[in-house]
């Protein structure tokens, strides 16, 4: 990952070992709640927002054109959650075996976007820990 500095709201490079950008994600400051979205190759291709009014749970929706969106939901408080596409598990992100500050392990089924489900994992971390760092 790569932040801009001295920008309005969050903009990352996410980027793989070689130092090739395989998505940007950026946030929309103009919305009801955090939105983000994620570009590849300057094409966008999914937006990722927080859902504000959740009965005692968080989720976010992954909006990708078409019919294929994502919804994110489970324990985000303990780093547990799940990805699904219409009712299908698709991911699972979990810290629960990982010792070390911001590292997850993520299994994702044979066939997904990989970069799309991490670059949304990345988005959904950064805005439950900026709502941690408020309370």
């Amino acid at each position: 990952m790569d932040g801009r500095a001295f920008s309005w709201g969050d903009k990352l490079s996410f980027q793989d070992m070689q130092k090739n950008e395989l998505a940007f994600i950026r946030q929309k400051l103009l919305s009801w709640g955090p939105t983000y979205e994620i570009e590849v190759h300057g094409r966008l291709v999914a937006v990722v927002k927080k859902k504000l009014f959740t009965f005692l749970r968080c989720k976010f929706t992954v909006d990708v054109p078409g019919p294929d969106d994502l919804e994110a939901q489970g324990s985000f408080l303990d780093h547990e959650y799940a990805f699904e596409r219409q009712g299908r598990e698709v991911a699972q992100v979990s810290k629960r075996w990982f010792s070390w500050t911001d590292t997850y392990g993520v299994d994702i089924a044979d066939g997904e976007d990989d970069v799309l489900i991490l670059a949304s994992a990345v988005v959904i971390d950064m805005v439950c820990h900026q709502e941690s760092q408020r309370s």
